[in-house]
């Protein structure tokens, strides 16, 4: 149960992570941290059904881990398939990941030199 959460949980320490390394202070990371991860609950398919919204709003939520994650969770609890099913949402997650930690970890040192 919890090896689906662990890619969920690792990208949104990494989104965490990378909104930290960005900003000077905690009052601006609190305030871009609201600024992603509320509409990422919209964007995601959460709440309105992605194929509704228009192409732009689409190509957004494909930016979001919260989405994929949410298409892990219906097709295996929905579903009821299997991770060889779901892969390419299980490898999003992991391109995330990689990404927002490469990128977190270059403006660190940047920040600390």
């Amino acid at each position: 149960m919890y090896k689906r959460q662990a890619l969920f949980i690792l990208a949104s320490l990494a989104l965490g992570l990378l909104i930290s390394t960005v900003t000077k202070n905690q009052m601006q990371a609190m305030q871009l941290s609201f600024f992603v991860f509320l509409p990422s609950v919209l964007l995601s398919g959460f709440m309105f059904p992605r194929e509704a919204m228009p192409m732009v709003f689409n190509l957004l939520g494909n930016l979001l881990p919260l989405t994929f994650y949410l298409q892990i969770l219906r097709g295996i609890i929905l579903k009821g398939v299997g991770l060889s099913v779901l892969w390419p949402q299980i490898v999003a997650l992991v391109i995330f990941i990689i990404i927002t930690l490469t990128i977190s970890i270059k403006k660190f040192q940047k920040k600390v030199a």
